[in-house]
Protein backbone atom coordinates (compact mmCIF):
# COMPACT_ATOMS: atom_id res chain seq x y z
CA UNK A 1 0.00 0.00 0.00
CA UNK A 2 1.28 3.86 -0.40
CA UNK A 3 1.70 5.66 2.54
CA UNK A 4 -0.75 8.67 3.02
CA UNK A 5 1.43 11.86 3.05
CA UNK A 6 0.49 14.38 5.66
CA UNK A 7 0.48 17.83 3.99
CA UNK A 8 0.87 19.39 6.91
CA UNK A 9 4.38 17.62 7.72
CA UNK A 10 5.68 17.56 4.35
CA UNK A 11 5.04 21.39 4.30
CA UNK A 12 6.18 21.85 7.81
CA UNK A 13 9.72 19.72 6.86
CA UNK A 14 10.50 21.89 3.72
CA UNK A 15 9.63 25.27 5.69
CA UNK A 16 12.44 23.60 8.37
CA UNK A 17 15.07 23.49 5.98
CA UNK A 18 18.72 22.62 7.74
CA UNK A 19 17.53 23.99 11.13
CA UNK A 20 14.47 26.09 12.72
CA UNK A 21 13.71 26.95 16.56
CA UNK A 22 10.22 25.67 17.02
CA UNK A 23 9.13 27.24 20.49
CA UNK A 24 11.96 25.80 22.27
CA UNK A 25 12.75 22.79 20.61
CA UNK A 26 15.55 23.54 17.99
CA UNK A 27 15.73 21.03 14.93
CA UNK A 28 18.41 19.76 12.81
CA UNK A 29 18.21 18.29 9.96
CA UNK A 30 19.81 15.74 7.70
CA UNK A 31 17.85 14.40 4.57
CA UNK A 32 15.61 12.20 6.47
CA UNK A 33 16.57 12.35 10.14
CA UNK A 34 16.08 15.11 12.48
CA UNK A 35 17.55 15.72 15.49
CA UNK A 36 15.72 17.51 18.73
CA UNK A 37 16.82 19.04 21.90
CA UNK A 38 16.19 22.23 24.33
CA UNK A 39 17.19 25.65 21.95
CA UNK A 40 19.22 27.02 25.16
CA UNK A 41 21.35 23.34 24.51
CA UNK A 42 21.97 23.73 20.97
CA UNK A 43 25.76 24.76 21.06
CA UNK A 44 25.79 21.67 23.42
CA UNK A 45 27.80 18.26 22.78
CA UNK A 46 25.66 15.41 21.94
CA UNK A 47 27.69 13.70 24.87
CA UNK A 48 26.13 16.12 27.33
CA UNK A 49 22.73 16.07 26.73
CA UNK A 50 20.54 12.68 27.90
CA UNK A 51 19.38 11.04 25.17
CA UNK A 52 15.56 10.12 24.75
CA UNK A 53 13.14 8.20 22.30
CA UNK A 54 9.77 9.68 20.93
CA UNK A 55 7.82 7.52 23.74
CA UNK A 56 10.10 9.62 26.06
CA UNK A 57 8.86 13.25 25.12
CA UNK A 58 5.00 13.21 26.85
CA UNK A 59 6.14 12.78 30.31
CA UNK A 60 9.69 15.29 29.41
CA UNK A 61 6.34 17.72 28.14
CA UNK A 62 4.03 17.54 30.71
CA UNK A 63 6.87 18.53 33.68
CA UNK A 64 9.21 21.15 34.15
CA UNK A 65 12.34 20.41 35.52
CA UNK A 66 11.38 20.68 39.01
CA UNK A 67 8.45 17.91 38.47
CA UNK A 68 6.04 20.78 38.26
CA UNK A 69 2.61 19.94 36.26
CA UNK A 70 2.90 22.39 33.66
CA UNK A 71 -0.84 22.90 32.24
CA UNK A 72 0.17 24.31 29.12
CA UNK A 73 2.57 23.13 26.82
CA UNK A 74 3.61 26.10 25.17
CA UNK A 75 4.79 27.89 28.36
CA UNK A 76 8.53 28.64 28.41
CA UNK A 77 9.42 26.10 30.73
CA UNK A 78 10.54 23.28 29.00
CA UNK A 79 13.09 21.14 30.36
CA UNK A 80 16.66 21.09 29.61
CA UNK A 81 19.77 18.43 28.93
CA UNK A 82 18.01 15.88 26.24
CA UNK A 83 18.28 15.02 22.88
CA UNK A 84 16.37 13.26 20.28
CA UNK A 85 16.78 11.57 17.32
CA UNK A 86 13.73 11.32 14.50
CA UNK A 87 14.12 9.02 11.71
CA UNK A 88 11.62 10.14 9.61
CA UNK A 89 8.95 12.85 8.92
CA UNK A 90 6.69 10.67 11.13
CA UNK A 91 8.34 10.56 14.49
CA UNK A 92 9.12 13.94 13.63
CA UNK A 93 5.25 14.57 13.58
CA UNK A 94 5.03 12.47 16.91
CA UNK A 95 7.03 14.18 18.60
CA UNK A 96 6.13 17.58 17.94
CA UNK A 97 2.62 16.56 18.64
CA UNK A 98 3.89 15.66 22.37
CA UNK A 99 6.02 18.63 22.77
CA UNK A 100 2.97 21.24 21.40
CA UNK A 101 0.22 19.35 20.29
CA UNK A 102 -1.78 20.81 17.50
CA UNK A 103 1.06 23.15 16.48
CA UNK A 104 1.91 21.62 13.15
CA UNK A 105 -1.56 21.60 11.95
CA UNK A 106 -2.65 24.65 13.40
CA UNK A 107 1.14 26.21 11.57
CA UNK A 108 -0.39 24.93 8.27
CA UNK A 109 -3.70 25.92 8.43
CA UNK A 110 -2.57 29.49 9.05
CA UNK A 111 -0.13 29.10 6.27
CA UNK A 112 -3.12 28.35 4.19
CA UNK A 113 -5.12 30.98 4.85
CA UNK A 114 -7.04 29.75 7.80
CA UNK A 115 -9.05 32.51 9.41
CA UNK A 116 -8.08 33.11 13.09
CA UNK A 117 -11.22 33.45 15.66
CA UNK A 118 -11.32 36.70 17.37
CA UNK A 119 -12.36 36.99 21.40
CA UNK A 120 -15.33 38.66 20.53
CA UNK A 121 -16.29 35.62 17.92
CA UNK A 122 -15.05 33.05 20.30
CA UNK A 123 -16.80 34.25 23.27
CA UNK A 124 -20.43 35.14 21.36
CA UNK A 125 -20.23 31.17 21.11
CA UNK A 126 -19.93 30.71 25.28
CA UNK A 127 -22.43 29.44 27.24
CA UNK A 128 -23.17 28.57 31.06
CA UNK A 129 -20.27 30.22 33.45
CA UNK A 130 -18.37 31.51 30.76
CA UNK A 131 -20.94 33.41 29.10
CA UNK A 132 -19.50 35.98 31.81
CA UNK A 133 -16.89 36.74 29.61
CA UNK A 134 -18.31 38.49 26.57
CA UNK A 135 -19.66 41.50 29.76
CA UNK A 136 -15.94 42.59 29.07
CA UNK A 137 -15.40 45.94 27.91
CA UNK A 138 -12.80 45.88 25.34
CA UNK A 139 -9.83 47.27 27.49
CA UNK A 140 -10.69 44.62 30.09
CA UNK A 141 -10.74 42.17 27.51
CA UNK A 142 -7.83 43.33 26.24
CA UNK A 143 -6.03 43.41 29.78
CA UNK A 144 -7.14 40.08 29.90
CA UNK A 145 -5.28 38.91 26.69
CA UNK A 146 -1.97 40.69 27.27
CA UNK A 147 -1.66 38.97 30.50
CA UNK A 148 -2.63 35.21 29.82
CA UNK A 149 -0.97 34.99 26.70
CA UNK A 150 2.42 37.52 28.07
CA UNK A 151 5.50 35.64 26.46
CA UNK A 152 6.33 35.07 30.02
CA UNK A 153 3.37 32.26 30.04
CA UNK A 154 2.94 30.95 26.64
CA UNK A 155 4.98 31.48 23.60
CA UNK A 156 2.27 30.53 20.95
CA UNK A 157 2.20 33.87 18.51
CA UNK A 158 -1.42 34.87 18.85
CA UNK A 159 -3.19 35.53 15.67
CA UNK A 160 -6.31 36.57 17.28
CA UNK A 161 -7.15 40.28 18.66
CA UNK A 162 -9.60 41.87 21.25
CA UNK A 163 -9.36 45.78 20.59
CA UNK A 164 -7.13 47.35 22.27
CA UNK A 165 -4.61 44.30 21.61
CA UNK A 166 -3.24 43.62 18.13
CA UNK A 167 -1.58 40.52 17.07
CA UNK A 168 1.79 39.22 18.55
CA UNK A 169 5.28 39.40 16.64
CA UNK A 170 6.68 35.66 15.96
CA UNK A 171 9.84 38.11 17.50
CA UNK A 172 8.24 38.10 20.17
CA UNK A 173 6.93 34.28 21.15
CA UNK A 174 7.89 32.27 18.21
CA UNK A 175 6.35 30.39 14.79
CA UNK A 176 3.57 28.86 16.69
CA UNK A 177 0.44 29.64 15.67
CA UNK A 178 -2.77 30.59 17.80
CA UNK A 179 -5.99 30.72 15.76
CA UNK A 180 -8.02 31.58 19.04
CA UNK A 181 -8.33 32.22 22.42
CA UNK A 182 -7.49 28.83 24.44
CA UNK A 183 -9.00 27.59 28.04
CA UNK A 184 -6.34 29.28 29.78
CA UNK A 185 -7.18 32.54 28.82
CA UNK A 186 -10.75 31.81 29.08
CA UNK A 187 -11.02 30.92 32.55
CA UNK A 188 -8.75 34.37 33.33
CA UNK A 189 -11.40 35.98 31.31
CA UNK A 190 -13.96 34.55 33.18
CA UNK A 191 -12.22 34.95 36.70
CA UNK A 192 -11.90 39.12 35.35
CA UNK A 193 -15.46 39.59 34.80
CA UNK A 194 -16.34 38.51 38.65
CA UNK A 195 -14.03 40.57 39.50
CA UNK A 196 -15.13 43.33 37.85
CA UNK A 197 -18.26 42.63 39.95
CA UNK A 198 -16.80 42.99 43.38
CA UNK A 199 -17.67 45.77 45.58
CA UNK A 200 -14.28 48.09 45.09
CA UNK A 201 -12.00 49.15 47.75
CA UNK A 202 -11.20 52.88 47.89
CA UNK A 203 -7.36 52.86 47.74
CA UNK A 204 -5.81 55.90 47.17
CA UNK A 205 -1.64 55.81 45.94
CA UNK A 206 0.84 58.02 45.00
CA UNK A 207 2.53 57.47 41.48
CA UNK A 208 5.46 56.21 43.12
CA UNK A 209 3.16 53.64 45.71
CA UNK A 210 1.83 52.21 42.54
CA UNK A 211 4.71 51.97 40.91
CA UNK A 212 6.46 50.09 44.16
CA UNK A 213 2.82 47.87 44.08
CA UNK A 214 3.72 46.83 40.41
CA UNK A 215 7.40 46.17 40.91
CA UNK A 216 6.44 43.93 44.05
CA UNK A 217 3.65 41.99 40.80
CA UNK A 218 6.64 41.38 39.31
CA UNK A 219 8.95 40.40 42.10
CA UNK A 220 6.48 38.08 42.86
CA UNK A 221 5.74 36.53 39.02
CA UNK A 222 9.75 36.52 38.57
CA UNK A 223 9.94 34.10 42.14
CA UNK A 224 8.31 31.41 40.56
CA UNK A 225 4.92 29.48 41.03
CA UNK A 226 3.73 26.33 42.54
CA UNK A 227 2.21 23.71 40.30
CA UNK A 228 -0.98 25.01 41.98
CA UNK A 229 -1.00 28.45 41.41
CA UNK A 230 -0.06 28.13 37.97
CA UNK A 231 -2.86 26.71 37.15
CA UNK A 232 -5.71 27.72 39.17
CA UNK A 233 -6.41 31.98 38.65
CA UNK A 234 -8.94 31.74 41.66
CA UNK A 235 -5.76 32.20 43.81
CA UNK A 236 -5.17 36.06 44.50
CA UNK A 237 -1.20 34.77 43.54
CA UNK A 238 -1.79 33.50 40.48
CA UNK A 239 0.94 34.58 38.00
CA UNK A 240 -1.36 35.94 35.42
CA UNK A 241 -3.70 37.42 37.66
CA UNK A 242 -0.90 39.14 38.79
CA UNK A 243 -0.03 40.15 35.30
CA UNK A 244 -3.69 41.21 35.11
CA UNK A 245 -2.91 43.85 38.11
CA UNK A 246 0.12 44.76 35.68
CA UNK A 247 -1.62 45.34 32.34
CA UNK A 248 -4.77 47.05 34.56
CA UNK A 249 -2.58 49.84 36.01
CA UNK A 250 0.82 50.21 34.52
CA UNK A 251 -0.38 52.73 32.36
CA UNK A 252 -1.64 54.57 35.33
CA UNK A 253 1.48 54.35 36.90
CA UNK A 254 3.32 56.53 34.37
CA UNK A 255 5.80 53.80 33.32
CA UNK A 256 6.74 50.51 33.00
CA UNK A 257 6.79 48.48 36.45
CA UNK A 258 10.50 47.43 36.13
CA UNK A 259 11.96 51.15 35.06
CA UNK A 260 14.05 52.77 37.45
CA UNK A 261 14.07 56.55 38.60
Amino acid sequence: MTAILNPAIEAFVRWIGDEKVWGEVFIRANLERFELRHSADREASGQELRRITVSDVRKLAIFTAGGMFRPLRASPDLQRGWILHCEGRQELWRALQEFYPGSIPDWFAAQNGAKPTHYRDFTKRQSGMYRITQLLTDEQAANVTRAACHPRFCLKRRMWTVDGAGVDSPSEKSEIACLEPCAVLLELARKAARIEQEEKAAVQLSKSELQSFLAAAEMAIGGGSSAERIGNVGLADNPRRLQLLIEKFKQESGKPADSEE
